[in-house]
């Protein structure tokens, strides 16, 4: 069953415009959450907001924003003045402009979100943008309040629907030179290339998503599974110490080999996008 949207609206290119439901393309609602309890009591725990010169709790009602203008001086804004900002964008994705697919890099992507018509009647309108984008190559890129502030975002076209990025504000961006200018650009020993080569290559697999699971939450769920049934949990294993830095990079790449070689030999070629 397919999550109930988070955002309804409207995609407007000129004058096509067709009725749009949104949700976010990820969730954490499979990660474990723990409560905070009281040790002695088994009691939940919980926290507030306390004034951090008098020490007295703040009610929700008193809670207010401030902008710091100086040492322990502040703006104070209300809702409603936050509120009031709120553009057309709101509930209107108003393409502006296109750019070619592959013109944003990805370290702009913020959060990832499924578009999809929202009615029968303007699904042809939907279908036409997106197939437009998909055969010129290019995604949209238009401005949309969410998450309480006005975001630039992609659209681009997957499968029968359409992917809508929010994109990073350009003061959240660092820029790379200042890590990188460092480096120095001396091309490596060949046979050092070669040997690296057949390493990544013996290393190489299709992608699965069972590349990107959650270790750490399996042993969390196996503890939790032992304690239901009032066993005790599996001691961890001690981690092998680290052998330190490698001084030779050539005897390094070979005990890589060998022991690559020890454990199956080369995967198949990579089938992942």
């Amino acid at each position: 069953m397919a999550p109930r949207s988070f955002w309804k609206g409207y995609l407007k290119l000129s004058l096509v415009t067709c009725p749009v439901a949104m949700v976010p393309a990820t969730t954490d609602n499979e990660k474990l959450r723990f409560h905070t309890l009281n040790r002695a009591t088994g009691n939940r725990v919980v926290s507030q907001y306390v004034d951090l010169e008098t020490g007295e709790a703040v009610e929700d009602d008193d809670q207010v924003k401030g902008y710091e203008r100086g040492e322990d001086e502040y703006l104070m804004l209300e809702d409603d003045e936050i509120a009031s900002v709120a553009l057309e964008s709101t509930r209107t994705i108003d393409i502006e402009s296109f750019v070619p697919s592959d013109a944003i890099d990805w370290i702009w992507y913020d959060k990832p979100h499924y578009l999809v018509p929202d009615d029968p009647v303007g699904e042809e309108a939907f279908s036409v943008i997106r197939d437009a984008m998909a055969a010129t190559g290019t995604v949209g890129i238009s401005r949309l309040v969410l998450y309480r502030r006005e975001r630039a975002v992609m659209l681009k076209p997957r499968d029968a629907g359409i992917e809508l990025w929010t994109l990073h504000f350009g003061d959240e961006i660092r820029e790379e030179g200042a890590y990188f200018e460092g480096i120095e650009a001396s091309k490596p020993d060949p046979k050092l290339m070669q040997m690296m080569q057949t390493l990544i290559q013996e290393r190489t697999k299709a992608w699965s998503p069972a590349l990107v699971s959650d270790p750490v939450q399996d042993k969390l769920l196996e503890i939790i599974a032992a304690k239901k049934k009032g066993r005790k949990p599996a001691t961890a294993k001690a981690q092998p110490k680290s052998e330190g830095n490698v001084v030779s990079i050539l005897d390094a790449l070979k005990r890589s080999l060998a022991a690559d070689g020890k454990s199956g030999g080369k995967a198949g070629p990579s089938k992942g996008k």
